[in-house]
């Protein structure tokens, strides 16, 4: 029976990535997405709103008998804003899909899952604290807590782990105006952006044998800029 991945956010960016990436490694992939550009080749794909019970319980349904093994909580959105102008909707909106999702859906799959299963939570590196970002850098702070948590609890029967990407090349980054983005490339340690394939391939490590040992980490692809 071939191995089955649920991957969250899986229309576009990372998510898209990982997903492909899991497809060439032979996986099956559940691709979960709001949106419906769920055409990716070797995939079922599940279009729901996963803030929602029903969300959730379409992923369940989806995954039925086949053999899971792994799961990765990256569907996430940004309402950025300076705090003194955030709105309760938006901050709100924010922990609910970045951190409320994860935990729910990680909750309804764990007895799904078999033994030596895996969950790679994708945080972000703005989990240290970015301007402009109040909600989104609290809710990947609290990814991360979830993630160290999770590991404590589901050990030794299934691994939890973080990814935590810095600047990578997604729809996103190049909405950035040119000048800020500049800026933002030249404080990096290795002068460039990080590519979706290359946190694909951190998390395809970290669903598989080879990370046997590894459970409660947090590992940022930053470019080297990780700290400040």
């Amino acid at each position: 029976m071939s191995r089955t991945v649920v991957v969250t956010g899986a229309a576009r960016g990372i998510g898209r990535a990982i997903s492909e990436r899991l497809v060439e490694d032979g996986a099956t992939v559940i691709a979960v997405d709001l949106s419906p550009d769920l055409d990716l080749e070797g995939s079922i794909p599940v279009q729901v709103d996963l803030t929602s019970d029903d969300g959730v319980a379409s992923v369940v349904d989806a995954v039925g008998e086949l053999d899971l093994v792994g799961l990765v909580n990256n569907a996430g959105i940004t309402r950025d804003s300076r705090l003194i102008n955030m709105t309760d909707e938006d901050f709100r909106a924010v922990l609910d899909v970045n951190l409320g999702v994860a935990l729910r859906l990680s909750t309804a799959l764990v007895p799904l899952m078999a033994d030596g299963g895996a969950i790679v939570n994708i945080a972000s590196r703005a989990y240290l604290g970015n301007f402009g970002q109040f909600n989104y850098s609290m809710s990947k702070g609290g990814v991360v807590g979830l993630t160290r948590a999770m590991a404590l609890s589901l050990a030794p029967v299934v691994r939890v782990n973080a990814v935590a990407p810095g600047l990578i090349g997604t729809e996103m980054a190049m909405a950035i105006p040119e000048e800020v983005l500049s800026r933002m490339v030249a404080a990096i340690p290795l002068d460039r952006m990080g590519e979706p394939s290359e946190v694909a391939d951190l998390v395809a490590y970290l669903l598989g044998p080879h990370s046997s040992y590894i459970t409660g980490e947090v590992v940022v692809v930053g470019g080297g800029r990780s700290l400040s």
